[in-house]
């Protein structure tokens, strides 16, 4: 009989968890709403829900009076939003009354291309194929070598490659899918992976063998692959926390003045910093990594999405860097270039005042720990004024990696034309 009861009690349990573990984060009837608050107290109160509900997803934040939250909202939270609004004369516009429907069509279309083993840039990819695109480069490709930048607390690699044409060559970090649920982030770097490789451009070329490139297109891998099997809104890592809680934010965790700015302590926020900086297996090991080849890297590129806008150090506080000058003339000639192909266009600053303070980011990091004096982050397409900026269509993949890649060239011409790279000692 206690044995019956025993396996009675396994089934039970071996039960529940192949359900849970099947569960898929849905969004039905979850509605998109556009809100741009007009006064500080209105801010406030848009903060304040930021910062207190699990019901509301900020898929786009201000830091002023005048900007535009993109908010995404549970339906059972639609009273008590929509009533906390009206009480605060917030105007709010409705411009999705179901997420969930992107969300299916992308699903959708993956499933149906899987099927063909291709990998291309006509869509997105899970991070199982780009890992096994990026050994299959290195086979093809003498100067590709595969390198591990760290692991994640699943025990995933953050793999990358090293793309070296000749010795001596200043360095160049390539770092996307920071954020997990920013999937044009690592289809971007994959394309201008792949472009360097095949491109016959002579400015692709010049800037392709000219530098030593160190490609990472997800460095949030346990993220990432949680946004195709169960959650696709999801940001941060999966670190298991007290009371039912998950991750922290990557880009919010590195010891650079970490938690000043723009960092939230609640383990349930998108922007929770974590307990302590390099608190993440990803963000520790992937510093290692970066540290190791310090002297190395000149030029440190971190590409998020969305905004359109090219940003630069710092995020902890709004004094300017030793050379902002610099950074925001090369910013400006790069959103220039950017737009030559599209009409795409960029706003460019430092990142406290250009989109809103945060502090702990990895180019902070770069800049202020490694001396990195290049470091920026590209927030990619689309523009502030579309609501559904993470889940952009896979026919924008290609228009996005030609225009960046325009801009990427620039970017370093005009950092070498200033002599960035000419006292590259570890070269």
């Amino acid at each position: 009989m206690r044995l019956t009861v025993i396996g009675s009690a396994l089934a039970i349990c071996l039960f529940f968890g192949a359900t849970y573990a099947s569960e898929v984060a849905r969004y039905d009837n979850y509605r998109v709403y556009e809100v741009i608050p007009t006064s500080e107290n209105q801010l406030k109160l848009l903060n304040e829900l930021k910062q207190s509900s699990d019901s509301l997803i900020f898929l786009e934040s201000g830091s002023h009076a005048g900007a535009k939250f993109n908010i995404v909202v549970a339906p059972h939270k639609l009273a008590d939003f929509t009533e906390a609004l009206l009480n605060e004369g917030i105007n709010a516009r409705i411009v999705d009354k179901n997420m969930q429907r992107s969300i299916d069509q992308e699903r959708n279309r993956m499933k149906s291309r899987r099927t063909k083993g291709v990998f291309d840039f006509q869509d997105y990819h899970e991070l199982d194929d780009i890992h096994a695109w990026l050994d299959k480069l290195a086979t093809e490709y003498e100067q590709v070598e595969v390198v591990e930048g760290g692991h994640s607390f699943e025990n995933r690699s953050i793999k990358g490659v090293k793309v070296s044409y000749k010795s001596g060559n200043p360095g160049v970090f390539i770092e996307g899918g920071i954020h997990a649920r920013e999937w044009i982030s690592p289809a971007t770097v994959t394309y201008i992976l792949n472009e360097l490789l095949t491109s016959q451009d002579p400015k692709v070329r010049g800037i392709a063998e000219n530098y030593d490139w160190y490609f990472f297109p997800s460095v949030n891998p346990d993220g990432y692959v949680y946004t195709h099997k169960k959650d696709r809104l999801w940001r941060k890592t999966r670190t298991p926390y007290s009371g039912g809680c998950f991750g922290a934010d990557p880009n919010r965790n590195w010891d650079f003045h970490w938690a000043e700015q723009g960092t939230s302590n609640r383990c349930q926020a998108d922007t929770y910093g974590g307990p302590y900086a390099f608190s993440e297996v990803e963000t520790k090991t992937l510093s290692q990594y970066v540290a190791s080849l310090k002297g190395k890297i000149q030029a440190y590129i971190s590409f998020h999405s969305y905004s359109q806008l090219l940003l630069f150090p710092y995020g902890h506080t709004g004094a300017h860097t030793p050379n902002h000058n610099d950074l925001n003339e090369i910013a400006k000639a790069t959103v220039t270039s950017l737009a030559k192909r599209y009409g795409t266009k960029y706003k460019y600053g430092n990142i406290y005042d250009a989109i809103y303070p945060a502090s702990g980011a990895s180019v902070d990091w770069a800049y202020g720990t490694l001396g990195v004096k290049i470091a920026y982050t590209y927030e990619l397409r689309p523009g502030s004024n579309s609501w559904n900026g993470f889940v952009l269509p896979a026919s924008k993949i290609v228009p996005t990696g030609e225009e960046t890649l325009d801009s990427l060239v620039t970017l370093l011409e005009e950092s070498e034309r200033r002599g960035y790279y000419e006292n590259c000692k570890d070269c």
